[in-house]
C-alpha cells in the first residue's frame, strides 16, 4: 500500500523516541501489504480497531499510542490522519478526524 503522509510519523517519533522502532516497523508492513479489505487487515492487526468513514486505530508500541488512518483499499492508499497519546486521542472525534 501506498503511505501518505511519512513525514507526520517521522516528527511524532522525533518527539516520542520510545515509538521510533515500533511506527518504522508499522510503516514498513504497510508499505508491503497489499489488503483488499478491512477482514485481510485484521488477519495481520486483529487488535485494530475499525472505525467508521474508513478510520483504522492502530496501538502502536504495546497500546502506549494511537495511530488513526483512512483507508481506501480499491486504490491501496493509506492515509495518516493521526498519530498520539491516549490523552491525544481522547480529545479527538477519531471518526472524523
Amino acid at each position: 500500500m501506498r503511505v501518505i503522509a511519512k513525514r507526520t510519523l517521522k516528527n511524532f517519533w522525533t518527539v516520542h523516541r520510545d515509538c521510533e522502532q515500533s511506527l518504522k516497523s508499522w510503516y514498513h508492513e504497510a508499505l508491503r501489504a497489499r489488503w483488499a479489505n478491512v477482514n485481510e487487515l485484521k488477519k495481520d492487526y486483529p487488535s485494530a480497531s475499525i472505525l467508521k468513514n474508513k478510520r483504522i486505530c492502530f496501538n502502536i508500541k504495546g497500546n502506549n499510542y494511537r495511530l488513526i488512518v483512512k483507508i481506501n483499499f480499491d486504490y491501496q492508499i493509506i492515509w495518516v490522519r493521526l498519530i498520539g497519546t491516549h490523552s491525544e486521542y481522547d480529545k479527538i472525534d477519531a471518526n472524523n478526524i
